[in-house]
């Protein structure tokens, strides 16, 4: 018996932009007579048009895969890449345009939240519902729906309509149900990240386990932590084509590489926009630039110098600039402020350059926000002002540093220890 879960020999898919407009029928005909007069489309909103109307693109091109059963397999990418494509493809969603595909065994999927429910039937009804869907008998279902009504952890609603769920609880109940039901094979779409924290690591453990005891697992998660902790092998797409397959860690090495392009070392902030609206009134940054540098890519003993031009509309007081550090995976590195700067300022424009040591920073490739920021006499933090993300690569100067295994170590290198040597009489 084949050890083969799924196999996808030039699988394509192809769209086509402009095609359906997603209004009645009587209206797509009218958009198409005028269309064909060349005469203004009587339906089109204030500033829409036809321009890219017809145009085509491949949102998977030639995909090439073996999955075996029992692998959890990541898959990565930035968005627009064909992750959710593929999958829609692989739970029989959508069709492709081109390609074969061969599954063996019954597929449990979650593309979105709530997917496969009904919402005027109640939890329970659901449950039975996707056993049907899967081929289960009833007598199958009731054998498994106590412990997917406990793992949900909705048992107090279970006999509620699910339109009156909550997102999260769509999820936990969804999930419940894809785990415990009779598939070979589970497909996970980044839906674990509405749930809370809890559930989520609860939902890890069980795909593991599923795992280990013989299903096979696809999971799509822009979380590279869950993607460390599940995954035994990762997929990296790029523009609908698979540009890795193998180690998880490279995978991830690969998939932050692509940030590589953004190393700009100069930011005009005018025409950015904050994601508070009450952001950048009071005082507001002009400009970010790294100095001293063609691009932002940093030895572990060089300094970074920023340099800050900002503008203040009205007074504020006790203001300092701050910065949040994050991993080029989202995972939080650290914080730190410029307390010499603190003061009253007044309306005016402003220069500050500051200096930040990376010295401690293991290689790789980081997240930088900086934040104007208010101080009050609790060490309080009001932000005033943000920027966008800026990204910043730190590579190693030195063959005599050991190479980095973040996944175990984490993102900081500690400094060595140092030998004491004759203790006991340096005490006199």
């Amino acid at each position: 018996m084949s050890d083969i879960a799924i196999k996808i020999e030039n699988l394509r898919k192809q769209y086509k932009l402009g095609a359906i407009g997603g209004q009645t029928l009587n209206a797509e005909l009218q958009s198409w007579w005028a269309r064909k007069r060349g005469k203004e489309d009587p339906n089109l909103k204030i500033g829409q048009d036809y321009s890219n109307a017809g145009e085509r693109f491949w949102a998977l091109d030639g995909i090439n895969l073996e999955i075996k059963k029992g692998e959890a397999v990541g898959i990565i990418g930035g968005n627009g890449a064909g992750k959710s494509t593929l999958l829609k493809i692989l739970s029989r969603v959508t069709a492709p345009t081109e390609g074969d595909i061969w599954i063996d065994g019954r597929i449990a999927s979650m593309l979105e939240v709530g997917t496969g429910f009904h919402g005027e039937l109640t939890g329970r009804e659901n449950i039975y519902m996707n056993g049907a869907i899967l081929g289960m008998t009833k007598k199958e279902v009731d054998e498994k729906i106590e412990s997917i009504i406990d793992f949900s952890e909705c048992r107090q609603f279970i006999d509620t309509p699910v339109k009156r769920y909550s997102s999260g609880m769509y999820v936990k109940l969804a999930f419940a149900v894809a785990s415990h039901l009779d598939a070979e094979i589970m497909i996970m779409d980044e839906v674990l990240a509405v749930g809370d924290m809890k559930f989520q690591k609860k939902c890890l453990g069980k795909m593991g386990d599923e795992a280990k005891g013989g299903k096979t697992v696809l999971y799509v998660s822009h979380n590279m932590a869950t993607i460390r902790n599940l995954c035994s092998r990762c997929i990296v797409l790029d523009k609908g084509r698979i540009v890795y397959d193998g180690n998880v860690e490279k995978a991830i090495d690969v998939y932050m590489n692509n940030h590589s392009s953004d190393l700009k070392t100069e930011y005009v902030l005018a025409d950015f926009r904050r994601s508070l609206p009450e952001l950048g009134k009071l005082a507001k940054f002009d400009s970010i630039k790294l100095l001293n540098k063609r691009i932002a890519r940093f030895l572990t003993d060089e300094k970074m110098i920023i340099e800050f031009n900002w503008t203040v509309n009205s007074p504020v007081n006790n203001v300092l600039i701050d910065l949040t550090l994050k991993y080029a995976d989202g995972s939080p590195v650290g914080y730190t402020d410029c307390r010499t700067m603190i003061k009253d300022y007044g309306v005016g424009e402003y220069k500050t350059i500051l200096e930040y040591d990376i010295s401690n920073l293991a290689e790789g490739i980081y997240i930088v926000y900086f934040h104007l920021s208010e101080i009050n006499a609790i060490n309080e933090l009001h932000d005033i002002d943000q920027s966008e993300q800026i990204f910043f690569e730190v590579v190693n100067d030195s063959f005599d540093k050991i190479n980095w295994q973040r996944q175990y170590w984490g993102s900081i290198r500690l400094p060595q220890m140092m030998e004491v040597k004759d203790y006991e009489n340096s005490l006199f």
